[in-house]
């Protein structure tokens, strides 16, 4: 299971950490190279809806944080 995406009853009781994060959506694009060299491109599939929840969470957090560029532009 994805570290963003925890069962209901543990939220608010685990804080993700973003470099843990962004290291299982590296193995996560490895898995999907892989089976895509090999030819299996059904096997991708749930690599895939993993690693775009992963990037929408990511996402996510990066428009409910205040952002220093923005600031910068002002």
């Amino acid at each position: 299971m994805s570290v963003a995406f925890v069962p209901d009853w543990m939220r608010g009781k685990t804080e993700v950490n973003l470099q843990q994060l962004l290291e299982e959506n590296d193995q996560l694009i490895c898995c999907i190279v892989e089976h895509q060299n090999k030819g299996g491109a059904k096997e991708c599939v749930q690599y895939q809806h993993v690693l775009h929840r992963n990037l929408i969470y990511l996402a996510t957090i990066a428009d409910a944080s205040p952002s220093s560029t923005s600031k910068a532009m002002e």
